[in-house]
């Protein structure tokens, strides 16, 4: 397989979804050994955040656990060389459905982590110093208390019927609008908004690809180009750092 040829490309977008860090030992959503949709669904519901609270604690602690002892694998590493090589010639804007922090601990900058960060709490009161998502590596037994007003925190994870972050998404939608190379890696591409990041792509008259281990469920016209494979096999020698 040949390395992609990047050198006419200027505005590159690149989405990446969990099948990037399935080797580093963590779970996919959905895939082809069910991921962890049916276990998920019903703790995260972002209407019935307090209701909701010891369940989802539940469920969110165990994956911080896993996210903390895993380390990064060769498809993390090699999007971010890539970005360190390409960064004097061309805006790349990485965009991760990922909560595990892998992309930042590779090394990786400026990541927009969309769907937010089981390696963060935030404070239920919105008035607390604490509602602002703050660094936390804690793995509770029950429904953990804000050191400062008291009131419960919560993952900050972007949950199903919440809206994503709105600087993150204002700064992505501005990079599709002048986007020449979209790549989806490791992602369904069922889940929105992120599913529509490729039409904008698309629209903005860029080369879409979709990297994936299975193709998509629901055939896409947007994708221009499908290449199957493991991400952490496929990224070194795709993007030229192997």
């Amino acid at each position: 397989m040949n390395p992609l040829q990047f050198q006419n490309y200027h505005q590159i977008v690149v989405l990446t979804g969990a099948g990037v860090s399935a080797a580093s030992g963590l779970p996919t959503f959905r895939g082809p050994s069910g991921g962890l949709a049916q276990e998920l669904l019903p703790v995260s519901d972002g209407r019935r955040v307090r209701e909701l609270l010891p369940q989802m604690w539940q469920v969110y602690g165990r994956l911080r656990a896993g996210s903390i002892v895993a380390h990064p694998n060769a498809a993390h590493f090699a999007l971010a060389k890539w970005q360190q090589v390409w960064q004097d010639k061309a805006q790349i804007t990485l965009v991760t459905q990922n909560v595990d922090g892998l992309h930042t601990r590779a090394e990786s900058e400026g990541v927009i982590e969309i769907h937010g960060s089981l390696l963060r709490s935030r404070c239920l009161n919105p008035t607390c110093p604490n509602a602002t998502p703050f660094e936390d590596l804690a793995v509770p037994d029950e429904v953990p208390l804000c050191s400062i007003c008291g009131d419960a925190l919560r993952p900050d994870i972007t949950l199903f019927n919440e809206p994503l972050p709105l600087e993150g998404l204002h700064h992505v939608k501005r990079a599709l609008r002048f986007c020449d190379l979209f790549l989806a890696i490791g992602t369904s591409g069922t889940v929105a908004p992120s599913s529509e990041f490729v039409r904008s792509a698309f629209d903005a008259g860029a080369r879409t690809i979709f990297i994936n281990l299975t193709p998509l469920e629901i055939a896409s016209p947007y994708f221009g180009e499908t290449i199957l494979g493991r991400a952490e096999e496929l990224l070194p020698t795709l993007l030229g750092v192997s």
